[in-house]
């Protein structure tokens, strides 16, 4: 979805072409109030899209059906092609109104409109039956709140908006104390393969959570061990995933800052310091060549043999914020 909306169209509730006189083409809902349908309230975004205003939607299933194909319409005689529209989870019986919109759109262009919004609204209500609907919205992607779906308004073009988010980010902490002893837990609930192993601390980061300040916080829940990060050691990419989804799964080294363990008992079912050792000699870790792997590589940098990544604030026009740039210090003298 388009990062920035910064072209505003104006909020409307109807379109007059123009000749009221005040509001650029646009009347108000005072001028509508005995129009039988309305243009939903909308803003450009910055690729010439429209995103509908969730928070401004009609309060009715009705109000919402007969606005939406007429919106659709106005906004194809603009030339706008993608359109975004999020459902709050209280307007979920809009859903299905979404879904099965004409896809058949009348050109708004080809009518006057001369006095009043109505002309135009009603002709194109007239032509709205149930035998032109074909397509509507798509769905896009859900949270527990909404639900986005999407409507790319060209026949003639490919769809060009982007696609919903492919990747899932799981970190993993690699904790090892002065006595080269490696922070392990058992989870309570784990694959028939991981049963009785001891692995590190792992989970999925939040939303808006850094790579290393998640995995900071995973420890803590799991095992209640203050950590600091150092680097970013690795990191794993696989496909069909969950839901098939792809997974990006990052192992960070972190410095240990406490020592006593508690668990998160909804989780975890232990939790111990192990021998660095004892931890690689599992067969959990010997037998399976990706594990061995992040392991030797751990191994590798306690040994200064391998450089990890550490974490940098830099800004970038971009997307004009500030961003963590992860990448190996200019000289060694910068590691601990």
């Amino acid at each position: 979805m388009p990062r920035a909306a910064n072209s505003v169209v104006a909020r409307v509730n109807g379109w007059d072409g123009g000749n009221n006189g005040s509001h650029g083409g646009w009347t108000t809902a005072a001028a509508l109030e005995e129009d039988s349908s309305s243009v939903l309230e909308a803003r450009e975004d910055e690729y010439g899209g429209m995103v509908v205003d969730a928070d401004r939607l009609p309060s009715d299933a009705a109000a919402f059906a007969r606005s939406l194909p007429v919106s659709l319409s106005y906004w194809k005689s603009l030339g706008k092609k993608g359109v975004w529209l999020k459902l709050p989870l209280d307007r979920s019986e809009y859903i299905p109104l979404a879904v099965k919109v004409t896809k058949h759109l009348p050109d708004v262009s080809q009518y006057s409109v001369a006095g009043s919004s109505s002309c135009c609204v009603n002709v194109m209500l007239l032509q709205l039956d149930d035998t032109s609907v074909q397509e509507g919205f798509r769905y896009h992607h859900a949270e527990e709140s909404y639900l986005m779906l999407t409507y790319w308004i060209p026949d003639d073009e490919p769809c060009l908006l982007p696609a919903n988010a492919s990747h899932q980010v799981g970190v993993g902490g690699f904790v090892i104390n002065d006595k080269m002893e490696v922070l392990v837990v058992q989870e309570k609930y784990a694959a028939s393969s991981l049963v009785g192993a001891w692995k590190l601390p792992t989970g999925f980061i939040h939303a808006a959570e850094e790579i290393f300040t998640g995995a900071v916080r995973e420890v803590k829940e799991e095992a209640g061990i203050d950590t600091e990060f150092v680097e970013l050691i690795a990191f794993r990419h696989a496909h069909n995933v969950a839901f098939q989804k792809s997974d990006l799964f990052f192992i960070c080294m972190l410095r240990p800052l406490s020592s006593d363990i508690k668990i998160d008992e909804t989780e975890i079912q232990a939790a111990k310091w192990m021998a660095l050792a004892e931890f690689m000699e599992q067969p959990f870790v010997q037998e399976d060549h990706m594990f061995r792997k992040i392991s030797d590589i751990c191994v590798r940098r306690l040994r200064r043999r391998y450089c990890g990544l550490t974490a940098h604030h830099v800004v970038s026009k971009f997307d004009g914020g500030t961003s963590t740039l992860y990448y190996e210090p200019e000289s060694s003298g910068d590691r601990n």
